[in-house]
């Protein structure tokens, strides 16, 4: 198994938390955005979009962390991660959706445009909003609920946790979501939680 991945992709550390929590060893292959290595031919065969991460399995490939998340758990977390009945899974994804939307949009664009001076969709202002929503719907859930699904960790806390984490960079602070502080403490106290610096 390997996963092209770069250090500070949230996207990526998506997929190292679960790849880290199922104790499955991988290969990395670090791609160098600096160079544009990730919009050269030879990686667009592997995502036509040109972004990280990509993952590699028995001839399997995957370009997107939403996915990839949901073949890892199915491959080799079992119901723990994604179950397979249709009730509890669209409830699992109905919050991996919230992360590919209003999280992405709203606060994994206003901290790139931060950090990076990189608006790819929108103002600051209209990223905050849109991050506001997102928050106040975790913080809605978590208030009465441990976990975002089902009582127990599953792929929906791995995929909206390392934007929200970084609140912060896009300028949204968390003091006001206490439900979320104590998610986030959760999901890191876990066993085999991955670390976001490697």
């Amino acid at each position: 198994m390997k996963l092209y991945l770069t250090a500070n992709s949230g996207n990526s550390y998506k997929v190292r938390i679960l790849l880290s929590l199922l104790g499955m060893p991988h290969e990395r292959a670090f791609v160098d955005t600096g160079s544009k290595a990730h919009k050269q031919p030879s990686f667009f065969a592997l995502n036509p979009r040109g972004e990280v991460p990509v993952l590699e399995d028995d001839g399997v490939v995957l370009w997107d962390s939403a996915a990839i998340l949901v073949y890892l758990a199915r491959k080799h977390g079992g119901e723990q991660w994604l179950p397979v009945a249709p009730g509890p899974m669209a409830q699992v994804m109905q919050w991996v959706a919230l992360a590919g939307n209003e999280i992405q949009f709203g606060l994994q664009y206003a901290r790139r445009g931060i950090l990076h001076g990189r608006w790819t969709a929108g103002t600051l202002e209209q990223g905050q909003a849109m991050a506001r929503v997102a928050l106040n719907a975790l913080e809605l859930r978590l208030k009465d609920h441990s976990w975002l699904s089902l009582e127990r960790p599953t792929i929906a806390d791995v995929a909206c946790f390392p934007y929200v984490e970084t609140a912060p960079e896009a300028r949204v602070p968390l003091d006001p979501y206490p439900a979320i502080q104590a998610w986030l403490a959760r999901c890191k106290a876990l066993p085999g939680w991955a670390e976001r610096r490697m």
